[in-house]
């Protein structure tokens, strides 16, 4: 069976120009602000993974299938739809706080590794910061820098 090719991957395509070319103008300035909320979270510099996602940090990851791959430990796209944040740890025994700071958040909707936010200013940012400390703590605890997951 052929390795599948994954298309999102880190690239060296600026993150500033990234975000300096979002189309609309609130969604820039929204991202701007996701940025520096996970940049003071995570204290790494971001990149580009594929076109359109801006990721802090990686980790390696196997399926129970033997598919593996490399992904950003935390990220977001500023989407037209919708700011979509990756939040990727899934709490780790931590889910009734994870749950509190989703009820602060204000208005939102989730998938499994993903946060769906339609205009920042819907949202409780120091809800919103806690649940991306949250995340990353959780993904480091999963995934040891290092270590293959």
């Amino acid at each position: 069976m052929a390795k599948a090719e994954l298309k999102t991957r880190a690239t060296e395509v600026s993150v500033a120009d990234f975000i300096a070319a979002v189309p609309d103008a609130r969604r820039r300035e929204e991202a701007a602000e996701v940025d520096a909320i996970l940049r003071r979270v995570t204290g790494l510099e971001p990149k580009m993974w594929g076109p359109s996602i801006i990721g802090y940090g990686s980790y390696d990851y196997v399926y129970d299938s033997g598919r593996s791959g490399t992904m950003c430990r935390a990220g977001f796209s500023p989407r037209k739809a919708a700011m979509t944040l990756y939040l990727m740890g899934n709490y780790c025994g931590r889910q009734a706080e994870a749950d509190a700071l989703f009820a602060r958040l204000g208005k939102h909707k989730r998938g499994k590794a993903c946060l769906y936010i339609n205009k920042l200013s819907d949202v409780n940012a120091d809800a919103l910061e806690q649940l991306v400390a949250l995340d990353w703590a959780t993904m480091n605890a999963r995934y040891p820098e290092g270590e293959v997951g």
